[in-house]
């Protein structure tokens, strides 16, 4: 009897000890990895929600950039229809690619820039890779900020814009003090701790499975999701800011702005837009958006 017991102990040990090693490995996977839009889905989702008519008009480069690391960054130039030395680097938002920072590019556009689109570490057509919300995808787009002064001699004015993803990139981005003349952080995370917990609050998931995540996203990957904080690179940054968030964003509260804007040691302004949830600012009050823009580049 005993022995049949120690048996049934062992298997409902076993059992336990497996679903453990499956959620503190599944876990990192779920949250760093993710399905991806394709740039046919990406483009459907923002022609439907706006006119891209613009976008098939324009004279279009595509080109790749190698990072620091081998990888390789797939990047589209869409050239002015008006002569200029005026770019802007645009960052899209987690799983999307491209296609998804089409719908800031008119704004820029009309103030006379050429616009740089590009797939982030893995997302649109670059190689399959993991999210490291800004650590590696940071060194990244420094990397094309080089790229794009190096491609383009004859610039004049080099700015950034980042949405979600895009905007911590941005942000994190600007701890190896890149040569850029501005930034634009649209609904970015201060740190993706307090994102991963606030989802669980929602979800009534256990806060503390946030912390599994992390120990096996260290053991997996390599990475802490802990120190994947945006808001640590702005202590000594001078590259004036403008952040914009959706007073209704749930997703990223805008707690987060804030808190990057009292961090960050350089000229910046922030724009609140009412009843706009996450990503959807430009959407939901484009005048207002394009004001803000406007104002911030004079």
């Amino acid at each position: 009897m005993k022995k049949r017991k120690w048996k049934i102990a062992v298997i409902i040990g076993s059992i336990l000890l497996l679903i453990s090693f499956g959620i503190l490995y599944g876990l990192p996977a779920y949250v760093m990895r993710g399905k991806r839009q394709t740039l046919e889905e990406a483009f459907a989702w923002q022609s439907d929600h706006y006119d891209t008519s613009f976008y098939e008009k324009l004279e279009k480069k595509d080109y790749t950039v190698t990072s620091e690391d081998g990888y390789t960054i797939h990047a589209e130039l869409l050239v002015n229809p008006e002569p200029t030395a005026k770019y802007v680097i645009l960052s899209h938002g987690h799983t999307d690619n491209r296609m998804g920072a089409l719908k800031y590019v008119p704004i820029y556009l009309r103030q006379g820039y050429n616009c740089i689109i590009y797939d982030l570490r893995g997302h649109g057509e670059n190689e399959p890779y993991i999210t490291t919300y800004g650590l590696l995808e940071g060194m990244d787009l420094n990397v094309l900020i080089k790229d794009t002064r190096k491609r383009y001699p004859e610039l004049t004015k080099l700015g950034l814009h980042g949405e979600s993803l895009g905007a911590a990139t941005t942000i994190t981005c600007l701890k190896y003090k890149p040569q850029v003349d501005f930034a634009v952080s649209d609904c970015a995370f201060a740190d993706i701790e307090n994102v991963l917990r606030g989802i669980a609050k929602n979800a009534k998931i256990p806060s503390f499975m946030v912390d599994i995540a992390d120990i096996g996203a260290r053991m997996r990957y390599g990475y802490s999701l802990k120190k994947m904080r945006p808001i640590d690179s702005l202590a000594e940054n001078t590259v004036p800011i403008l952040f914009i968030h959706g007073e209704d964003d749930t997703f990223i509260s805008p707690e987060n702005t804030k808190r990057m804007a009292e961090a960050t040691k350089g000229e910046h302004r922030v724009v609140m837009i009412p009843c706009a949830g996450h990503a959807e600012s430009v959407l939901t009050a484009p005048e207002r958006y394009e004001a803000a823009v406007r104002s911030f580049l004079q």
